[in-house]
């Protein structure tokens, strides 16, 4: 891949773009990957396990630039499996608790609208490794939002039962979408250099999305309030220590090891 247009952006800048994006996708990529065979239906169980191989190979292509960025020998893998929780910078919202199918639905769809907006925006950036990774993502992410969004609509608009459970994770997941809304210095200079966008600048173009699903779900809005942040400089909720233990137990059990 050709370098990028802009070399006055720092590297420590474009690593951070890079491991905040590559690791929402592997820890969002992980928790949705927990379902596989536990799914309420067959159809169900093999489109998340879909949803969690395009995620998880999407954090290869990102957290492989991010490696190559940051010039010291680490790869994907050693990205992946070798740092402690405040070392990763995945948004609060993607290590949530699965909780029922209704809230992973949920989970999924909120995330979905603000993923396909940020790489519509990321397919025009000028540093065209950036541009290429996001082409491919697109793709995938299109779906997983037509397909969630789909889905909160049937079992909102569905039975009382199905629409109770529906609003509850509405309810349960709303304060942990903002942090996908607010920026830093980072961000800033990499908007400055057209890499990527301003998070702020995507907030409205989400609302329409989300407010017109929700309408569609009959599916009460919640309010704007105090929403939760910390993910995207290393502080996290008490799961992910949890998922850590899991997704990189083989490779703190046997160090170096391969197939």
């Amino acid at each position: 891949m050709s370098a990028p247009s802009n070399t006055a952006v720092s590297p420590t800048a474009l690593f951070e773009f890079l491991t905040r994006i590559g690791d929402n996708a592997l820890i969002l990529g992980h928790r949705v990957s927990e379902w596989c065979g536990h799914s309420p239906a067959l159809e169900e169980d093999i489109a998340l396990s879909n949803t969690a191989l395009d995620l998880i190979g999407q954090t290869q292509l990102w957290l492989g630039l991010a490696g190559e960025i940051e010039a010291q020998g680490r790869s994907a893998d050693n990205l992946a499996y070798l740092r402690d929780a405040r070392d990763f910078r995945n948004v609060l919202l993607v290590e949530r608790p699965n909780g029922d199918f209704g809230k992973t639905l949920m989970r999924q769809f909120l995330f979905d609208a603000w993923h396909f907006l940020m790489l519509r925006a990321l397919r025009s950036s000028t540093d065209k490794r950036i541009a290429d990774i996001a082409e491919k993502a697109s793709k995938e992410v299109a779906y997983h939002l037509d397909r969630s969004r789909d889905l909160i609509i049937r079992l909102g608009d569905g039975t009382a039962e199905s629409h109770r459970r529906m609003q509850e994770a509405l309810d349960d997941l709303w304060a942990y979408t903002g942090e996908l809304f607010v920026g830093d210095a980072s961000d800033a200079e990499l908007a400055a250099a057209g890499i990527a966008p301003e998070p702020e600048s995507l907030k409205a173009a989400w609302d329409e999305l989300v407010d017109d699903a929700l309408s569609d779900a009959t599916l009460k809005k919640p309010a704007d309030g105090f929403m939760h942040k910390g993910g995207k400089r290393g502080v996290h909720t008490e799961h992910m220590g949890f998922i850590l233990a899991e997704l990189q137990f083989l490779q703190r059990a046997y160090p170096g090891a391969s197939w």
